[in-house]
């Protein structure tokens, strides 16, 4: 079941044995048009990784307008193995920023993993370039990090788990991830942070201090903890806050901006090979 918006778009999780060419062409043109230094062989190569994407889709014409890539690894936590489900990149149509639409979407995706293992832990894994991808941890979940309150040394383990694991060796001594002076990165207009925003939110100005050099492309690794009390609370939050044009224009909007991998690879990945593989990793929901 796709999760409709009244803004006019819907979301739904597709595994990547289902996403079509046109899609990822159509994916890889909205992207561009927000990030600096992309390619597409980079592009090609990070979604062949992955298991599936949210697609975002206008209700009027059913283009792509944004979409969320997305990835499930066995992460370390203390003494116990847990499931991070991991946000690759990242995107939507700037006419569309303040639709919960994917956010929503993606909300389903980590209670159905959830409820699939009840017992072990499940995390979500991001990696920001951007403070409004930040927030969208900080404002929705009870336990996460980085936090401005509070420093969780077993979360940033769970950090130093997944960051080894998919970016070996690309995270240096402050914790960031860094990936050259050909990262790719937001443009400047995409999420600017001004004076104003670093005194009215504080959020944003201790994830600017823990990412001092984010608009050069390098990633803060973040880590929330899926747990029933807050996917329940944001779905409340979602069901009494519809969305209004004054929400829209307020700031910080609920927009996701990642990325997630940086270098292209050495030879140029086969489209229709991407599009129409099939490994035990794809799967489909019914969101």
């Amino acid at each position: 079941m796709n999760n409709a918006s009244s803004t006019g778009i819907n979301a739904r999780y597709v595994a990547m044995k289902k996403i079509t060419i046109a899609d990822i062409q159509h994916m890889y043109s909205v992207f561009q048009r927000y990030y600096d230094n992309t390619d597409l062989n980079t592009f090609l190569e990070d979604i062949s990784q992955k298991s599936g994407v949210i697609l975002v889709r206008a209700n009027d014409d059913n283009r792509v307008v944004g979409f969320s890539t997305v990835a499930t690894l066995e992460v370390t936590f203390g003494n116990r193995r847990g499931t991070g489900i991991f946000s690759g990149d990242t995107i939507i149509e700037r006419e569309f920023w303040g639709s919960r639409a994917l956010q929503s979407c993606f909300a389903r995706y980590m209670l159905l993993e959830k409820l699939r293992s009840p017992h072990k832990p499940v995390f979500w894994l991001l990696i920001s370039k951007g403070y409004k991808t930040y927030l969208l941890l900080a404002n929705n979940f009870r336990r996460y990090y980085p936090n401005l309150d509070n420093h969780d040394a077993e979360l940033e383990k769970v950090t130093d788990s997944y960051c080894e694991a998919l970016f070996p060796g690309k995270r240096d001594d402050s914790g960031l991830l860094k990936f050259g002076e050909n990262a790719q990165c937001l443009r400047d207009d995409v999420a600017e942070i001004s004076d104003e925003l670093r005194q009215k939110h504080p959020k944003i100005g201790f994830f600017e201090a823990r990412n001092p050099t984010w608009n050069v492309g390098t990633e803060l690794p973040c880590v929330g903890v899926v747990c029933m009390r807050t996917l329940s609370a944001y779905a409340l939050k979602a069901f009494r806050s519809p969305v209004t044009s004054a929400a829209v224009s307020r700031l910080p909007p609920a927009v996701p901006l990642t990325r997630s991998t940086t270098h292209a690879p050495s030879a140029p990945p086969n489209l229709t090979r991407i599009a129409s593989s099939n490994t035990s990793a794809s799967r489909e929901f019914p969101l």
